[in-house]
């Protein structure tokens, strides 16, 4: 099942011109070039931090020591959770003593008193540093750290005159010497090429991007845990196969010298679930990276991360049902709620989802009854040319996913499309021109596939032996040889059986409000800098 557009194959490889864009600052990391891609300024302070780390070797001081504070450590956030600063005094609390870990954000100094800005991932709290606690030496130490050094401070809970949490340093230690100063604004951080680029320096500068990727991880861990608590068992099936099979997309080829042969990345894992459900399994999933060779687009990746689940006993239609709960409930315990927006408007996943024919939606749309219309008639609508080789089939999905998909914002399920680009799909029980899919659509993105799998071995080995002859050239009549492994599997008997394949990615644009699959990736595929 196809989880990326089937545009998708027609769709030329492009990248955005913002990825050919890349701030100096963030060029290279070696001390050799770090002049000659740094503005001057920063180049001065490189070098300044570079003989700071000489001095603290010289005193015998390591600035990256061997050290773990795993047992003792305390996230800020719970720190700052664990005490209402209203209800204590202003002042010193020594009874109340933390030991956290962060990276140095800012600095202030008054005088005999200096006050730290630490962060963690969870959250920022300010320590102060005074001399007559510290002495003078050790308080001289602590004001020449750099911004982005990352500190052990072992303190006391203290209240400011403003009512604000900090934490009384009593000691801290250096855990990390920064050699470069952190991005700011001023430094082109906010061009889209650096930040997808260098991520790390991204996830330095945007609290929301840091925001971003621990919500993704909250959304992957409860689409796991849904499946998971409904009986459904993971399976990991093979990325390397011999027949990337499962979706019409083209793979990434490599090779194995051991055994001398090709291989593909997976653009799919469906076959192999299949496959399990005969051996006697139910509810399967698996989640993982799939490979697509193909264009780049705000809602298409080489590169993408995929779940795809198989329900026995069910159709289509169940698989619609699933989505639709899952979708409302992982919204729910990843973000609080199940109200986002899309393209300006409110969507609620709590409510249920329109369900229409693509005939349906075809016909409003064009005047065009697609069952009762001739491929030449349906060209007719279409902005470009017929292309010969172009079939009934190949027109209806052409007109949907080019005049309809992408005008659907609230969440609908779309049913029944042609038959022919889906060969293991079951064929409809009253129109056999057609498949038992659909596709799961918000904010015009599909973000499921759907389909009732066609259990029949006579019905899919035909299915095979046509689709091959489709092909430019006509590789006689038995399917490839995969294909044809996967048709007797089914020999021994596969149960009515229906599954899914979701893009995550997509999934986590959508819900967290995002217009293209390079924010939430955390390390996208881009253009190579020349």
């Amino acid at each position: 099942m196809p989880v990326q557009d089937q545009e998708e194959k027609q769709e030329k490889p492009n990248v955005a011109p913002e990825d050919s864009i890349v701030s100096a600052d963030a060029q290279t990391s070696s001390a050799a070039d770090s002049k000659a891609h740094t503005p001057p300024d920063r180049a001065v302070e490189i070098d300044e931090r570079r003989s700071k780390m000489a001095r603290l070797r010289a005193e015998g001081i390591d600035p990256y020591p061997p050290i773990s504070l795993w047992a003792e450590r305390t996230r800020i956030a719970d720190v700052l959770a664990a005490h209402d600063p209203a209800e204590l005094q202003a002042g010193e609390h020594p009874e109340l003593r933390y030991h956290i870990a962060g990276r140095l954000i800012s600095r202030r100094g008054h005088g005999k008193t200096a006050f730290l800005d630490v962060r963690d991932l969870s959250d920022t709290i300010q320590a102060v540093v005074r001399v007559d606690a510290l002495g003078q030496e050790t308080y001289d130490r602590i004001l020449g750290l750099d911004i982005g050094d990352i500190v052990g401070i072992d303190g006391y809970v203290y209240v400011t005159q403003r009512g604000q949490l900090a934490l009384a340093v009593q000691e801290c230690t250096l855990l990390t010497k920064a050699l470069r100063p952190p991005p700011d604004k001023h430094h082109g951080l906010g061009d889209t090429g650096t930040r997808y680029r260098y991520r790390e320096l991204d996830l330095l500068a945007n609290e929301d991007t840091r925001d971003l990727f621990v919500k993704r991880h909250k959304i992957v861990f409860e689409i796991r845990k849904w499946l998971n608590e409904r009986n459904f068992i993971e399976v990991e099936t093979p990325a390397l196969q011999s027949l990337a099979g499962g979706a019409g997309s083209r793979p990434f080829t490599t090779h194995h010298n051991a055994l001398d042969r090709d291989l593909y990345l997976r653009i799919s894992v469906e076959l192999f679930l299949n496959r399990c459900i005969v051996g006697g399994m139910e509810n399967v999933y698996d989640m993982g990276k799939v490979f697509r060779n193909e264009g780049i687009s705000p809602k298409h990746s080489p590169e993408f991360t995929i779940i795809e689940f198989m329900c026995a006993y069910s159709d289509y239609n169940d698989v619609a049902t699933v989505t639709e709960e899952m979708f409302r409930d992982v919204a729910q315990a990843a973000l609080g709620r199940t109200a986002i927006k899309r393209n300006g408007e409110e969507i609620d996943l709590a409510k249920p989802w329109k369900r229409i024919t693509m005939r349906e939606l075809i016909l409003q749309r064009t005047g065009l009854d697609f069952m009762e219309s001739t491929r030449e008639q349906l060209a007719e609508v279409l902005d470009e040319p017929l292309h010969p080789a172009s079939s009934w089939a190949d027109v209806v999905a052409d007109i949907y996913s080019s005049k309809i998909e992408h005008t659907i914002n609230q969440p609908t399920h779309v049913f029944d499309f042609p038959l022919e680009p889906f060969p293991i799909t079951k064929r409809h029980s009253v129109h056999p021109e057609l498949a038992e899919h659909f596709d799961a659509v918000i904010g015009g993105i599909e973000l499921v596939s759907g389909d009732t799998e066609l259990n029949d071995p006579v019905d899919q080995w035909q299915r095979f032996v046509d689709q091959r002859k489709r092909r430019a050239v006509d590789d006689g009549d038995v399917p490839h040889p995969n294909d044809e492994e996967y048709a007797r599997a089914i020999e021994y008997g596969y149960s009515p059986t229906a599954g899914g394949g979701m893009g995550v990615d997509r999934l986590v644009m959508i819900l967290t409000e995002r217009d293209t699959l390079r924010e939430v990736i955390p390390f996208p595929i881009v253009r190579d800098l020349r």
